[in-house]
């Protein structure tokens, strides 16, 4: 508070003298012309210093306010759990919050921030009654894959390595996949794709998703070979994604090497080779896009040729159902965070487990968001109490 001036009445005595003050004697002082001029310049330059002091800063005169922003400790998340239900917060999963990625110190390794609900619906995907959501990174790599590349099944070529078939018949599709054996209940397969742009998404998905989850990178990601190695080395199967032409292209460009439903042959062979040259030890590939591409016959034909040639599975999100060829193909019964929540990502994959109920195997493909993550891996630790098997996608496949 401020503290209040006493009143002065008009014609009190001055506090620091005896004698009145002469109030005509000061007045007369005053009219002298250099008297006058000096008390003009000293009234100039406190102005000026008034002025300076308020303009060096922006907020002078308003209220502000300081506060201490402190990031909470590992052990101060906690979950909120409701009767058969689970609520909590992004930051009480401490997705992400862990995970700045060592040599990737010129991409965006800031911690995820904000607040955003959760949801997971009573039983079904989302186990009711767990009492920690949050899932760490596995202890050690779970069934680590051979290292790529395999002797045989790669040339060099002046763009990058390139997927060949071997002298003896491998093939990148049967060498890089996941090895499977079914217990004969029905498998139900996910595919996590975006990866390798975000170093941090990249890094939970590859650690806290089972391993039989397969994972899918754009082509365009810094230190792609890396990151395949690591996914590789934590037991996951990988593909590459191929950015085609969308309806509303180049408004939506999906990068340089976009395959173009206008583009001849030649070119669309050019520019699948140069995305297959980016790594190996990818089983298959997926679409990124390209509703518009999946209607050109001379460039899905040319696609799937460079594919069968070179041992390379081709699976897709829906979109491209009825095109044959390459050298295995799979398409996905649902895109299962079409809908960006919990519960509705919740929801998708139980249709998934009806569908290989009702087919014997199903095929799902997500993004790489927090929510499809947790809620996918929360997901495929209850797929076995309801009598299903978790299989990677090179398991459903057909050649």
């Amino acid at each position: 508070m401020f503290a209040k001036r006493q009143p002065v009445a008009i014609g009190a005595p001055a506090p620091t003298s005896g004698r009145k003050l002469d109030v005509r004697a000061v007045l007369d002082i005053l009219k002298k012309p250099y008297v006058s001029a000096i008390a003009a310049g000293v009234l100039f330059v406190g102005a000026a210093g008034t002025l300076f002091v308020i303009a060096a800063d922006p907020f002078a005169g308003a209220p502000n306010v300081r506060v201490a922003l402190n990031r909470p400790k590992p052990g101060q998340r906690q979950m909120a759990a409701n009767a058969g239900m689970q609520a909590f917060t992004v930051d009480s999963l401490g997705m992400y919050q862990d995970l700045a990625v060592p040599g990737f110190e010129g991409a965006d390794n800031t911690p995820v921030q904000g607040t955003a609900t959760i949801t997971f619906p009573d039983g079904g995907g989302a186990s009711a009654g767990a009492t920690r959501p949050n899932l760490p990174p596995r202890k050690g790599p779970a069934d680590p894959l051979a290292p790529a590349p395999m002797a045989g099944l790669s040339q060099q070529s002046p763009m990058g390595p390139l997927p060949v078939i071997a002298g003896d018949g491998r093939s990148s599709f049967q060498a890089y996949a996941r090895p499977f054996t079914s217990n004969g209940q029905p498998r139900v397969a996910l595919i996590v794709g975006g990866l390798g742009l975000n170093p941090a998404a990249t890094k939970a998905a590859i650690e806290r998703l089972p391993p039989e989850i397969t994972l899918s990178f754009v082509p365009y990601s810094q230190g792609l070979q890396g990151w395949i190695d690591l996914a590789r080395a934590n037991g996951h199967e990988v593909m590459l994604e191929i950015p085609m032409e969308p309806v509303d292209y180049p408004d939506n460009d999906p990068g340089p090497y976009t395959l173009l439903s206008s583009a001849n042959a030649q070119d669309t062979t050019k520019r699948v080779e140069w995305l297959l040259s980016r790594a190996t030890g990818y089983f298959g590939v997926t679409n990124y896009l390209g509703a518009k591409f999946v209607n050109s016959d001379t460039g899905m034909g040319a696609f799937m040729g460079v594919l069968k040639q070179r041992g390379v599975a081709f699976y897709d999100d829906g979109s491209a159902r009825r095109r044959s060829g390459a050298y295995a193909r799979a398409t996905a019964d649902a895109v299962v965070d079409d809908q960006l929540s919990a519960e509705a990502i919740a929801g998708q994959l139980n249709a998934l487990e009806q569908a290989a109920k009702m087919k014997g195997s199903a095929l799902g493909s997500g993004f790489a968001y927090p929510v499809t993550v947790e809620v996918a891996a929360r997901w495929a630790e209850t797929l076995k109490s309801r009598g299903l098997q978790l299989a990677p996608a090179s398991a459903i496949a057909r050649r």
